[in-house]
């Protein structure tokens, strides 16, 4: 636990720095728009990558779409991902791909879906 008050302020302004540099929380923000509202997040990783001429930043997203209404959102989510625009600041989605799909029916209908994601540093 964390007594000092002047070492919780400036814990809170690094990390609100790095939300800030990092592109992830827009990433989320436009997939989880793209979906509707219907998925939920399961994991993401995030890791650095470049090029001869271009820099930016390789995403990983992992989504689950539950219940009948939900997977066929997420259906129609797969579809359109190669296609959307995504407007995350200062940065270009160069690429947008579904690398995995599993369907479950029990308990309930269930879609998961592994997205990669290669966003481009737009300085």
């Amino acid at each position: 636990m964390l007594n000092d008050p002047a070492a919780a302020r400036s814990m809170t302004t690094a990390l609100g720095a790095a939300r800030r540099a990092s592109p992830w929380l827009h990433l989320l923000s436009a997939l989880l728009e793209l979906a509707r509202g219907q998925a939920e997040l399961i994991q993401h990783s995030e890791r650095a990558w470049a090029s001869a001429t271009f820099s930016g930043t390789r995403h990983t997203v992992k989504l689950a779409f539950a219940g009948t209404e939900a997977v066929q959102t997420g259906e129609a989510f797969i579809a359109a991902l190669p296609d959307h625009e995504f407007a995350v600041p200062r940065q270009l989605v160069a690429d947008a791909a579904v690398i995995a799909a599993d369907h479950a029916l029990l308990p309930q209908p269930r879609l998961e879906v592994e997205l990669q994601l290669l966003l481009l540093d737009d300085l």
